[in-house]
């Protein structure tokens, strides 16, 4: 148990009048336990009330040790899986986790009628969005891994590769470096770059692409994620102004990021500068995401979120300009927010590159 956190959890519960929780991410589970579960269709759930007491519920295929600190309480397949939880928990209000399954949220209330659930995820994202130094170390070292990845895909653009063949180099070269998983990406040539979230096919280079790698893994189980964007033998005036209002938008909103400045100022700070460079209804989507054990995890960077910068929050800044059947360009870091301002974790360059 992670008992440094659950303290944390406890005092949010107290704050936000919450007696008792349910757990049931794989990640979250994860921070305050140690545990890593991915239960797929079966429960897995932790118990946890406001003055600490923590109970894991779980099938016992997942071979989890019990423990006095953390006892385990386990079913079999083809047992009701909430049983055991719906004796346990309190009558009155219970937060309940926004990932849990709605067939085991029903279960327990058939079993259970005088309990009230309500969202319950609030407390341990609050403590989850603050990374301690151990979580610093590693989003500093996956990010490192997503600069030499990123190096990789673009020295091996090339006459007639396709997408999905950078897009399998991206996964390659991610588990050499000790991805837990193959790497996620999105690789967009030309036109396909003005889809935000176009997936990579086997669409063939042209002279005169632009050419986005948006790619992001966890590494240790913290998630890297960055998004440079290069052109491909030749670069158009009206790509080049493009590219360089990106820039200027992504390098303008890291320099404000300090302790006390409200998410929404950064959102609207990159905004404005391609609303000014004349843009403004091509970039299409929030300025950016948290990310640590969950690639996108609060907090949102958008125009509503009037959250203030605290030391430790880790997030994406990536402001993006979509011109349909055309192009597109985006730039992404992750950054941190230090005690007195900010630390940019990717360093591969942003000056514009023509590549081939």
């Amino acid at each position: 148990m992670e008992m440094s956190r659950i303290s944390r959890v406890t005092a949010e519960m107290k704050a936000a009048g919450l007696s008792q929780i349910l757990i049931t991410a794989t990640t979250s589970v994860y921070y305050l336990t140690g545990f890593w579960v991915e239960p797929h269709e079966r429960l897995l759930a932790l118990y946890l009330d406001a003055e600490g007491k923590a109970v894991l519920y779980g099938n016992e295929i997942f071979g989890l040790p019990s423990t006095p600190e953390l006892p385990v309480v386990t079913h079999k397949d083809g047992e009701d899986p909430v049983a055991d939880l719906a004796r346990a928990v309190q009558p009155g209000t219970l937060g309940v986790d926004k990932f849990w399954y709605s067939k085991f949220l029903i279960g327990l209330m058939e079993h259970r009628p005088d309990v009230r659930p309500v969202h319950g995820s609030m407390p341990v994202d609050l403590c989850r969005k603050l990374k301690d130094e151990a979580e610093r170390a590693a989003m500093r070292h996956s990010s490192a891994m997503n600069d030499q990845v990123v190096a990789a895909a673009i020295g091996a653009i090339r006459p007639g590769v396709r997408e999905n063949e950078l897009a399998a180099l991206v996964n390659r070269e991610f588990v050499a470096r000790g991805a837990d998983c193959e790497g996620r990406q999105l690789v967009c040539f030309g036109a396909n770059g003005a889809d935000p979230h176009h997936s990579g096919d086997s669409t063939v280079l042209q002279p005169g692409d632009s050419v986005i790698f948006d790619i992001f893994t966890p590494i240790s189980r913290y998630w890297c994620d960055m998004t440079r964007t290069v052109f491909y033998q030749t670069v158009s005036d009206k790509q080049r102004e493009v590219y360089e209002l990106v820039r200027q938008a992504n390098e303008a909103a890291e320099a404000m990021v300090r302790p006390g400045v409200l998410l929404s100022d950064l959102d609207r700070c990159a905004r404005d500068i391609i609303t000014k460079g004349g843009y403004g209804p091509y970039f299409t989507h929030r300025l950016g995401h948290g990310c640590g054990l969950d690639c996108h995890e609060p907090p949102d960077v958008s125009g509503v979120s009037d959250t203030p910068l605290e030391p430790g929050m880790v997030f994406s800044v990536e402001p993006g300009i979509y011109l349909p059947g055309k192009f597109g360009v985006r730039i992404e870091d992750l950054v941190l927010v230090t005690e007195d301002g900010c630390e940019v974790l990717n360093h591969y360059p942003k000056d514009l590159q023509v590549v081939g």
